[in-house]
């Protein structure tokens, strides 16, 4: 019977001394066997620094000289077990064996080994075999394994960092360790993401930066526990919105896609709502996603030096920590040179979205239909709280940048930073009244 799990050895006479210390707990393999040339029955604990193990006596054979099976404090320390013990646990401590955690107490030598982290199905029917071998039954009958020492592979703890930074580093016949948290594969050329990464269930930082890739999978998506994703450095053209409306609306808090070559952003990178960081810096992004304001959790964001001529009506919603927009041509803001697309008298369509929204409508393709729910998702907003498709006066009004965000990096080399930002009116009344307050502020 073998058990993987971290065992910590403590000496039992540590307190009678004035000591409180604990032992280190390490990555091992516990086996329940009977050592070669007789009946006893012994426990060996291997770790990575001791893959021979040290063996501690679990019962000895009636009779026995007790030179067998000698117990150990720690590495290659061997302790005579007296002849006239015969069962040598004293005690197991199972209280928290739910958590994949027991404490084996020994007489000789005196020691407390805890084990942690195991799996807690294994622990129940080590301890149970630990149980019946101290309770004298038959060895026969025991699910006994050979006392050898264990393979490295089996005692070292799993691997959850891997970084490579060149070519001639990146494994190509070798497969990446499936404990892998973080994993780092920049400078390598990569013209596409590996497959091989999209089996990593553990994943949770992916830093692809400095290569190639023109493309992502949308299998990138299906990776439960990423948080991190590093694409700084490619050749992406495009960002999928499969992507986004994947598992990463979960988990994905950081997303870093600068210096590409994106022109644009899909409209669904808005319901990445876990979004807590997000890098767009050199690319040739001509507009951000109009519901940019649904990422409630956003507090940094960087788009500098792409080619932004403003900023939609939603960013006004945001709160940021920190906002970069430097090096952008934007354009200087016309609120009195408005875009009319009034339609007289609207669409059915627009006085459908428009009540949906002014009674607060819950709206889904299993209540409405589904041509109005996407149009919903991309509807501009009147300063009075109506929602308008293709039926606006569009303008442009400056924003003070420091309304969204506390640290604003200058959006000019003038030390401004202030911005044009896009808004809509649903009808001539609407934009009347703006345009009053706008020439009354201005005297």
């Amino acid at each position: 019977m073998r058990l993987r799990c971290e065992v910590e050895v403590l000496s039992q006479l540590l307190p009678s001394c004035g000591l409180q210390a604990r032992g280190r707990a390490a990555q091992a393999v516990v086996s329940l066997g009977r050592p070669p040339g007789g009946p006893a029955v012994a426990l060996l604990v291997c770790t990575a620094r001791d893959r021979s193990g040290a063996r501690y006596k679990v019962r000895s054979a009636p009779g026995g000289d007790g030179e067998e099976g000698t117990g150990a404090v720690s590495r290659g320390a061997r302790t005579a077990l007296c002849p006239q013990v015969q069962n040598n646990v004293e005690r197991l401590f199972t209280r928290f064996v739910e958590q994949g955690k027991a404490t084996v107490r020994l007489r000789e030598p005196p020691v407390d080994l805890r084990f942690s982290k195991a799996n807690v199905s294994t622990l129940k029917t080590f301890l149970s075999a630990l149980r019946l071998a101290h309770q004298g039954t038959d060895t026969a009958l025991l699910p006994l394994s050979t006392l050898v020492a264990a393979k490295s592979s089996e005692v070292e703890k799993p691997k959850t960092k891997m970084t490579i930074t060149s070519r001639r580093d990146y494994p190509l016949t070798k497969g990446f360790p499936s404990s892998l948290e973080h994993l780092q594969t920049s400078y390598c050329q990569l013209a596409r993401v590996d497959t091989r990464l999209l089996s990593l269930r553990t994943l949770r930082r992916l830093d692809l930066s400095h290569n190639h890739i023109k493309q992502l999978p949308a299998a990138l998506g299906e990776l439960p526990c990423l948080q991190e994703l590093d694409l700084h450095d490619n050749h992406l053209e495009a960002f999928s919105g499969a992507l986004c409306r994947s598992g990463l609306q979960r988990c994905l808090q950081l997303l870093d896609l600068s210096r590409n070559r994106l022109r644009a952003l899909p409209l669904e990178l808005c319901q990445l709502r876990a979004l807590v960081t997000v890098r767009l810096d050199d690319n040739e992004l001509l507009r951000l996603p109009c519901r940019l304001g649904q990422l409630c959790r956003l507090r940094s964001l960087s788009a500098a030096r792409n080619r932004l001529p403003f900023l939609p009506c939603d960013f006004r919603r945001l709160r940021l920590e920190s906002l970069d927009l430097f090096g952008n041509p934007f354009e200087p803001p016309r609120p009195l040179e408005p875009n009319v697309q009034l339609k007289i008298p609207p669409s059915l369509l627009e006085c459908a979205a428009r009540a949906t929204v002014d009674h607060r409508i819950p709206y889904g393709c299993h209540l409405l239909p589904s041509h109005l729910c996407e149009d919903l998702e991309v509807a501009k907003t009147c300063q009075c709280g109506s929602a308008c498709l293709s039926s606006f006066i569009q303008i442009t009004v400056t924003m003070n940048l420091h309304h969204v965000a506390h640290t604003v990096v200058l959006v000019d080399n003038m030390g401004g930073t202030d911005a044009p930002i896009l808004c809509y009116f649903c009808s001539l009344h609407c934009y009347s009244q703006f345009l009053d307050r706008h020439l009354q502020s201005n005297g």
